[in-house]
């Protein structure tokens, strides 16, 4: 498949580029960031897929993150796709921040009129990794996944749905329980439909219940002054529940003082990406 690039910017020693592709599974075009660390130049390197939150574009994490500079150093790949098909002409896919443009929800939608172009689960899981796979240095066995907020869930989904498939997850303040909060409940009703047995594969809380694969070591940084976890969105004690019931390994720090934005993120950027390290790189 045909790559355009979009933009290539020399960064601590490697290269932040973003492509833009007719995407297969979503029907339009898409566009994805990739950082390409010195160690691309000359070998294979595993590949950390980022999912972003909410009203984001593949631009968010790459300019404020500052995931750039460890990639570098510990030869790692990352990859942060686009959060929703774009342009496709839908009716009413641009009228809220929390649902259709920017707001994919990762999810392969069952419904009209989205379900031919709202496939970001498909996206994100099958047609990235082979079009990554295929097009750069990136070692197939040694792929990982984190996110953020909607990009949390997404990751959390992911990676339980597939066992084996990710070798670590985290989040930086996911939505642990959609079926059971205000933004899960309007994104799975319009995408997925009124049936609830339907929205359980998309929910990590309900996931982690019925998880048998191999060992998971779940990262999750959560801050105390998040408005949206005051506010019932996050409702990350359920998945704890469920991690616990289940013996899933799951370290959640709640982060006195910090709140739902990209500081948050910069903050804690490093310990993530060593956590993924650990695996990636053993």
């Amino acid at each position: 498949m045909a790559l355009t690039q979009v933009a290539s910017n020399k960064c601590c020693g490697g290269y932040q580029k973003v492509f833009e592709h007719d995407s297969s599974e979503v029907k339009c075009k898409m566009k994805f960031a990739i950082y390409l660390p010195p160690k691309a130049e000359s070998s294979k390197c595993p590949v950390l897929y980022w999912l972003s939150g909410l009203t984001c574009t593949e631009q968010n994490f790459i300019s404020k993150a500052g995931s750039q500079q460890l990639a570098s150093e510990l030869g790692l790949i990352i990859v942060a796709p686009d959060t929703s098909p774009r342009g496709c002409n839908i009716e009413g896919e641009d009228e809220s921040w929390d649902f259709g443009t920017g707001a994919g929800f990762y999810v392969d939608a069952t419904q009209e009129p989205w379900k031919t172009n709202y496939r970001m689960y498909s996206y994100v899981t099958e047609e990235l990794p082979r079009l990554i796979n295929s097009n750069f240095p990136a070692d197939p066995e040694k792929m990982s996944i984190f996110g953020h907020s909607m990009g949390g869930h997404g990751a959390l989904i992911c990676a339980l749905r597939n066992p084996g498939k990710y070798k670590s997850v985290s989040a930086f303040a996911p939505i642990c329980n959609p079926m059971q909060c205000a933004w899960g409940q309007k994104a799975f009703s319009g995408y997925l439909g009124p049936d609830k047995s339907t929205w359980e594969k998309y929910d990590a809380t309900v996931l982690c219940e019925s998880y048998s694969g191999p060992e998971l070591d779940i990262l999750i940084d959560q801050g105390r002054e998040d408005q949206f976890l005051s506010s019932s969105q996050l409702l990350c004690d359920n998945l704890i529940a469920a991690c616990s019931k289940k013996k899933i390994p799951l370290a959640l720090r709640l982060q006195e003082g910090y709140d739902h934005s990209y500081f948050f993120i910069f903050s804690y950027i490093n310990d993530h990406i060593r956590h993924h390290a650990k695996y990636l790189n053993a």
